[in-house]
């Protein structure tokens, strides 16, 4: 079976997709640099698939190992492309430190892996590419605006770049996957949703809060034109958004794509508020969580949800796992970390 090289491939959306490919009987290889993941994280995955993916330590900003890996697999078949800082509210902070991460890095594996006779490429993009949409829900014509946070302008360079490697080389083929909010864990609990330090998502800062880790989440606005007050996300179970990789991956591999770039909106195609997220959380834990109203965050966006039809039709995927079943899986994996 083909060689797939997973970069990110510890971190939260790679290590589940990791699990889809080796269960569909790819060999993996992942390259990950430690910064946002745990090399515990490569454990779970032999545990849920019975395999150790071949794991190598880099960190593609330094373009020497990148060649260096390059020249030792000469027979990578497709990539898919986590490895990105990835937080709304710390781009703003700290806006060189994304784009020195994130483009640096695509670019540098790029210059290695565009020359392949058929390279076969799959890009984490994000909804944030959109910006304010003005119609929900947001199809992939929608226009994409000036970037509402540095965190989305480097999902929107890394597009054209893309885009513009594509023309220079009739050989390369990519899938941009833009993605809405991942949530959840695998149901083993085996691997999940691991943030270094204070959480900068919602589901996990939920779960921490619930746990104890947390004194109390904070609830960003409340006085948004929404049902509630607060803002709206389409949150996705990460398991559902690992299995949507593998499928474009495998268009790819098998030559059904349509054109060299192609793009896909992956969500469930229903909005859900921040309260709506936590009522959910205490339904399915039986426990009250601690929040409360601080002001609106600057990067944020009202109201995002999917038009999904594209990816339903021409990926032949749907999103099957509900809110609950997310909320559910989050709270297990958290209860698992904590136990001694």
């Amino acid at each position: 079976m083909a060689k797939i090289l997973v970069t990110g491939g510890l971190g939260f959306i790679g290590s589940h997709t990791v699990v889809e490919l080796q269960n569909r009987g790819y060999e993996v290889v992942i390259i990950d640099n430690l910064s946002n993941s745990s090399i515990e994280v490569l454990d779970g995955i032999t545990i849920i698939t019975g395999i150790k993916p071949e794991f190598e330590n880099i960190d593609l900003k330094d373009k020497l190992r990148v060649k260096d890996f390059f020249i030792r697999h000469n027979n990578i078949e497709g990539i898919i492309h986590f490895a990105a800082s990835k937080a709304v509210g710390e781009s703003v902070i700290e806006p060189l430190m994304y784009y020195e991460n994130n483009i640096n890095s695509l670019v540098y594996l790029l210059q290695e892996y565009k020359n392949i006779d058929k390279a076969n490429f799959i890009f984490s993009s994000s909804c944030t590419v959109y910006g304010q949409a003005d119609k929900l829900p947001i199809t992939e014509e929608a226009p994409v605006k000036p970037a509402l946070s540095p965190y989305g302008n480097t999902k929107q360079i890394g597009e054209e770049i893309l885009k513009d490697t594509c023309h220079i080389n009739p050989h390369f083929n990519v899938i941009s996957l833009r993605y809405f909010n991942p949530i959840g864990a695998h149901e083993s609990s085996n691997i999940g949703e691991l943030p270094l330090g204070v959480p900068q998502n919602l589901v996990p800062y939920i779960t921490q809060t619930a746990i104890g880790k947390r004194n109390q989440l904070s609830v960003f606005g409340n006085d948004y034109p929404t049902n509630d007050g607060t803002c709206i996300r389409d949150y996705i179970h990460v398991v559902d958004i690992a299995k949507a990789h593998v499928i474009a991956l495998e268009r790819l591999i098998s030559n059904k794509n349509k054109a060299d770039f192609e793009v896909f909106n992956l969500g469930t195609g229903t909005g859900s508020s921040v309260l709506e997220v936590i009522n959910s959380f205490e339904r399915v834990s039986g426990k009250k969580l601690n929040y409360k109203f601080a002001d609106r965050r600057e990067g944020d966006v009202i109201s995002v949800y999917a038009d999904t039809n594209k990816a339903n039709k021409e990926l032949g995927w749907t999103a099957k796992l509900t809110l609950d079943d997310a909320m559910c899986s989050a709270w297990n994996w958290e209860q698992k970390l904590s136990k001694p």
